[in-house]
């Protein structure tokens, strides 16, 4: 009796994990609207330069041949780093905007392909770029100043071969 019982109890046991299967038809319609549905969401994702995470890459310039992106500073992210690409060497004309036309934040850094750096830089520069390669810039608040910045911001990128 108590061997029964115990096989009862390991078949419940097992019946209740297995899981439902459930046959959803799908017709060539749906699919269709589906495809034409994800292939629209990524050509929208495509054309701009967002922050993901602590990070922006600066991949699609605008009409103007200008990057533009927006990001946040915040407590999670007190750092953010933009990622770019600079083919030939160039004049790089770089601006951060805020919503309220101020702030304390700047470029922080900038780290060179070689992986050297410069900086700290203020909301405006204006560099010369002499490798090319990946190129990364830290923009964050400055530790000497008071009231660090926290919120929106929208970093405009220029750049112009030699």
């Amino acid at each position: 009796m108590k061997n029964f019982s115990m096989l009862l109890i390991a078949i419940f046991f097992f019946s209740c994990q297995q899981k439902e299967n459930k046959n959803i038809s799908v017709s060539k319609s749906d699919s269709a609207v589906t495809k034409k549905n994800t292939e629209e969401n990524t050509t929208e994702n495509k054309a701009e330069n967002k922050q993901v995470g602590d990070t922006i890459f600066m991949n699609y310039k605008d009409e103007k041949d200008i990057f533009i992106a927006e990001g946040v500073v915040d407590s999670i992210h007190p750092r953010v780093y933009m990622k770019f690409k600079i083919e030939d060497r160039a004049e790089l004309k770089a601006r951060i905007v805020t919503p309220s036309g101020g702030g304390n934040i700047r470029f922080n850094q900038i780290i060179f392909p070689d992986k050297s750096t410069d900086g700290p830089f203020g909301m405006d520069l204006k560099i010369h770029l002499k490798q090319k390669g990946n190129y990364i810039f830290v923009i964050s608040h400055s530790l000497m100043a008071d009231n660090p910045y926290w919120g929106k911001f929208r970093v405009e990128l220029e750049s112009k071969k030699e």
